[in-house]
């Protein structure tokens, strides 16, 4: 079973060997492949403590964020998430209880729905996006500026080259 190197509180684990903590086997692709498991666990960790601390789930947080660039169809926002509608239609059902987002008919299609947030919705997501952009931010404080920029372009490059740029 896959270890994340991490304790509970997202703290990185000081002493532990990566290539143990994730179970791989020596060398340099290993240890590469065990730095992005345990940065993802770190991002990911960073993630859900805001979220938690917003009284949001992880997913209830993406949808917010990913809604503050404008209304998104369902079938649209079901494919970005990799799911299918109905379970997309929980997931609105519970941001329109809680009056952060609402659906309404897409202009010139009176069958498809579009998603959009309400005013409510959308202080919470930006206050959300502020929050969680402000502790990864930390995450990479320690790095000179040179290293984080480059750290940057080098991110930015591997998320275009895989088609995922548009995701938040």
């Amino acid at each position: 079973m896959y270890r994340s190197g991490v304790t509970t509180t997202g703290q990185p684990i000081a002493d532990a060997n990566p290539a143990a903590v994730a179970g791989c086997g020596a060398g340099a692709d290993a240890d590469v492949a065990t730095g992005l498991v345990q940065l993802t666990g770190l991002v990911q960790g960073i993630y859900a403590r805001v979220s938690e601390r917003h009284d949001l789930t992880p997913v209830q947080a993406k949808l917010l964020c990913v809604l503050l660039g404008g209304p998104r169809g369902m079938a649209d926002l079901a494919n970005f998430f990799g799911v299918e509608k109905a379970a997309l239609t929980g997931l609105m059902d519970r941001a329109e209880r809680r009056g952060l987002a609402r659906r309404s008919p897409v202009p010139g299609d009176r069958r498809a729905l579009q998603a959009t947030l309400t005013d409510a919705g959308h202080q919470a997501a930006t206050t959300f996006h502020a929050e969680v952009s402000a502790e990864l931010g930390r995450l990479l404080s320690a790095l000179a500026p040179e290293d984080r920029e480059h750290f940057g372009r080098t991110m930015m490059e591997i998320i275009t080259r895989c088609g995922t740029a548009d995701r938040p």
